[in-house]
């Protein structure tokens, strides 16, 4: 029964996670944002993670989430329509067509490599140890086995946010009057 509805939940989060792309509206794109989150916390509670389960609801669900329909109500974009409604336009382009294609091929690469690969046993925990749902044994993970990953995310972050900077100042440069003329 619990891989059932592992298996339920993780289209339920593919399918909120497709609707933040594809939704026409804001509104429904954070309507679909807050479905996935929730989605992702049944399955950490479904793994035995209840302390990931409850980051993930008052982090993301609650902190990031509401931070988004902020800016929303700021900017002035929450008019939701009567119907949830999804446009396909953002994947007419080539640029969407070349990335998927590569995301594809990634993914095959990735799924080759995994069946070709030998995994050595996972031995087996110490009972001495603290579970990983404890903050102790989370920060051992996330800082010992998982270091690397946790610390290529930090990097990954770090550009996307001056990647963030460099598109906003260069539309707000383009907002700026040309050289030697003066703003009214």
């Amino acid at each position: 029964m619990t891989n059932i509805l592992f298996y339920v939940l993780a289209i339920v989060a593919l399918l909120g996670a497709a609707g933040v792309v594809l939704a026409k509206s804001p509104m429904g794109s954070v309507v679909s944002l807050l479905g996935t989150f929730f989605a992702l916390a049944v399955i950490y509670l479904l793994a035995g993670f209840q302390f990931l389960a409850g980051a993930q609801i008052l982090v993301y669900a609650g902190a990031i989430l509401v931070l988004f329909l902020f800016v929303i109500m700021l900017l002035n974009l929450g008019a939701m329509g009567s119907k949830f409604e999804l446009s396909f336009a953002p994947l007419q382009s080539t640029r969407a067509r070349i990335a998927g294609c590569i995301a594809l091929a990634l993914a095959l690469v990735g799924l080759v490599a995994a069946q070709r690969a030998s995994f050595a046993a996972v031995p087996e925990r110490d009972a001495s140890a603290p579970a990983i749902d404890s903050m102790e044994g989370l920060a051992l993970e996330l800082f010992g086995r998982y270091s690397l990953p946790f610390q290529a995310t930090s990097l990954l972050l770090l550009v996307t946010m001056v990647g963030v900077i460099a598109l906003a100042k260069r539309q707000r440069s383009g907002d700026e009057p040309a050289k030697g003329e003066e703003r009214p």
